[in-house]
């Protein structure tokens, strides 16, 4: 059988085009392409891989730490024990539950401890470290007492910091914690208790009310402070506490109201017992809670909110009693429709907004190194307030937006001055609070029994505004962060070159 000669078989190729060997520069866009086609139809990771502990710092100031240990910490117990001792600390001085999270997964991180699991509820925070192939370990730590000290919240930020920085190792650390926690606090009693009379008679002034009324709001709440520092010592729960000290603002005011007054107080009791009560309202726990909702933590926030809304109870409690003792004493109706204009001009009001701030960063006791800066963004807030109501943005958005506009600027001053972001939102933002709406509704759910639905709508009216005023710093916080990274990474560096 005869040979076909080669490629016989072949289909004819005459009549196609023939293909060009593709360009190196060609072969780099196709391969762009597919790598371009590659990532619209694939997501980034896998859908069920588990999340690192280390991405919770994303947005924080504790992101990317310095490993201060290679390998595996032999003494790990004692990295644990000072995590949840820093972690007890600031749940006491009112940090909110993500800030102890972060500062506990950071500091763990950086001292050289992985496989860390952080657990934190309302009162109590637990860490699981469990390396493998090694036996497991488990602590946990409840916290059973709170106490006004953001200056030692700002000095445990800093300290979070510097460690997060690699500039403080693990004695150190300890030696400082314990230093900040058996240090002084700022500003002594007496000075706490005129300061918190500074911030009624001052804020009486910023609402409408004259000087008469400011100085009886001055002497009244100098009077609940020496009350609520008696039964403190009395161990009386802080429940009764509020509610005694709203009792007697609100019957100081009243017997004004009914016997006259020579300092020309006749005609605004509702203004007084706002000056006193404002002080009285759980803003920070609010907050607190309201951050802790909000960044998936809800037993806590759960918790928090349950002891703010007991204290909320216990203010309007005291109000509603104190009205029934007047109404017994033949006290005359109230106009709770009455309007307060400015009792003073415009400046004369920022400046009042200012000390006003200040005032209640010493009741806090803040750092005096941030009371200016908390009462420049008090007094921004305030500006916005007033301009939301100018143009008609209503009572209840109002204090919503200026609250956004505060935690956004509480967040940019804090990380400047090496604190926490609550620490400067706070005091700034307690002005915005509804203390007259709550007066008014009080009366008219009490007093006016025909009245119980309109009481009841501004309850929830002042509700609302608590709650709008809680979740503007939240928001205004969260938006700053993408604003703040490189103040964050600034203060690190500096926390090294020290």
């Amino acid at each position: 059988m005869a040979k076909q000669p080669r490629g016989a078989n072949r289909p004819p190729t005459d009549g196609l085009p023939k293909t060009e060997p593709l360009t190196p520069s060609q072969m780099h866009q196709n391969a762009a392409a597919k790598r371009m086609l590659r990532r619209l139809v694939q997501s980034e990771s896998p859908p069920t891989a588990p999340l690192s502990i280390v991405d919770r710092l994303a947005g924080s100031p504790y992101a990317n730490p310095m490993i201060q240990v290679g390998g595996v910490d032999t003494s790990a117990r004692k990295t644990m024990d000072f995590a949840l001792h820093l972690a007890e600390s600031m749940f006491r001085y009112g940090a909110g539950s993500l800030e102890v999270e972060t500062s506990i997964i950071a500091v763990t991180a950086a001292l050289g401890l992985k496989n860390i699991e952080v657990d934190i509820t309302n009162q109590s925070v637990g860490i699981n470290y469990a390396p493998k192939d090694q036996t497991p370990i488990a602590l946990l730590r409840v916290v059973r007492s709170w106490t006004n000290n953001y200056a030692g919240l700002a000095k445990v930020h800093q300290l979070v910091t510097d460690i997060v920085a690699g500039g403080v190792g693990r004695d150190e650390a300890i030696r400082r914690l314990d230093e900040i926690i058996r240090s002084p606090k700022p500003f002594p009693r007496w000075m706490v208790t005129v300061a918190f009379a500074v911030f009624s008679a001052v804020f009486v002034g910023v609402i409408g009310g004259g000087p008469g009324a400011s100085a009886v709001a001055f002497a009244s709440n100098i009077l609940i402070s020496l009350l609520a520092r008696k039964l403190g010592r009395w161990r009386t729960p802080d429940f009764f506490v509020t509610a005694a000290c709203s009792f007697v603002v609100t019957v100081i005011a009243l017997l004004m109201w009914k016997f006259g007054s020579p300092v020309g107080f006749r005609l605004a009791p509702a203004i007084v017992v706002v000056g006193g009560i404002l002080l009285l309202l759980p803003t920070g726990r609010l907050v607190s809670s309201v951050q802790d909702a909000i960044n998936g933590f809800p037993v806590t926030a759960a918790g928090r909110f349950l002891s703010t809304l007991l204290t909320f109870g216990a203010v309007v409690a005291g109000i509603a009693v104190a009205f029934v003792v007047g109404d017994r004493i033949g006290m005359a109706p109230i106009d709770v429709t009455e309007t307060f204009p400015p009792a003073y001009p415009l400046w004369i009001q920022v400046i009042m907004v200012a000390v006003a701030v200040v005032a209640i960063g010493i009741t806090e006791q803040t750092d005096w190194k941030l009371l200016l800066p908390t009462a420049a963004v008090g007094v921004v807030g305030h500006l916005v307030l007033i301009g939301s109501d100018l143009l008609g943005a209503g009572a209840r958005f109002s204090p919503a937006l200026a609250a956004v506009v505060i935690g956004l600027l509480a967040r940019v001053v804090a990380l400047k001055m090496g604190a926490p972001q609550l620490v400067v939102a706070v005091p700034a933002g307690l002005i915005l609070l509804p203390g007259l709406t709550i007066f008014r509704s009080m009366y008219v759910l009490t007093i006016e029994e025909s009245e119980i639905l309109l009481g009841a709508g501004g309850m929830l009216s002042a509700g609302a505004i608590v709650f709008g005023v809680a979740g503007g710093i939240v928001l205004g916080d969260t938006l700053a962060r993408p604003l703040t990274r490189s103040l964050a990474s600034n203060e690190r560096r500096r926390a090294r070159r020290r």
